[in-house]
């Protein structure tokens, strides 16, 4: 069986879409890898526990025990940035200052509904964090996951029967097999992992693609 894109180059592809000046947030699994394809950025990476302006993860040995991101992963500040109490970085969320934010799904709908805090029948998932307040307060949500779950179902569908996030919240979507746009007239596809066609694709998807004209294959 063919395979798509490793995370580490999903994340990489997804780093593409980052452009100076902006102010990010990166979500948990395959988000938290977004920030080490950043370098040379202009940004302010935000995190819900209280850093604005984040740097890559700290190396070995040099590891300081109260600088964290949202998934106690130690981590660096880079010139400039700023620890401030949460409180604070949540009103950096729900006052519309974020620009984008990287998030996982358990479940996209083509409208660009966002299920990604629950499982139903699981309750090994404490709670949604601050997964609501991103999808409402950012100005672009991007997902990053795999293209069908473990079982080889698909995570993209016409609607989530999962519980949402957030409704009509997701601009893109960037897996290991493709990158999608989510659009008022459906789901485009945009670029597909190198070896895949567009058919390949709509097979694991489980909404219609409207394939683009300009299909091309993801390069990083």
């Amino acid at each position: 069986m063919k395979e798509g894109l490793s995370k580490e180059l999903l994340a990489a592809r997804a780093a593409r879409e980052v452009r100076d000046g902006m102010y990010v947030n990166v979500g948990f699994g395959i988000p938290s890898l977004v920030p080490e394809y950043l370098a040379g950025k202009d940004i302010f990476l935000h995190t819900e526990n209280g850093i604005i302006g984040m740097g890559p993860r700290a190396k070995k040995g040099a590891e300081d025990p109260d600088v964290i991101n949202a998934t106690k992963q130690p981590v660096t500040i880079v010139p400039g940035g700023s620890i401030v109490s949460q409180s604070d970085s949540f009103m950096v969320i729900r006052g519309g200052h974020l620009d984008m934010t990287f998030l996982g799904a358990f479940q996209v709908s083509e409208k660009g509904d966002l299920a990604n805090w629950k499982v139903p029948g699981e309750d090994t998932i404490p709670g949604m964090g601050g997964a609501m307040d991103l999808a409402a307060g950012t100005k672009c949500i991007v997902v990053t996951m795999t293209h069908t779950d473990k079982d080889g179902a698909p995570k993209i569908l016409k609607e989530c029967t999962f519980p949402l996030t957030g409704r009509k919240c997701v601009s893109l979507i960037v897996t290991d097999l493709a990158v999608i746009r989510v659009t008022d007239k459906g789901l485009v596809l945009e670029e597909t992992a190198p070896g895949f066609t567009a058919a390949e694709i709509q097979k694991v998807t489980g909404a219609e693609l409207i394939v683009s004209p300009a299909l091309k294959e993801i390069s990083i």
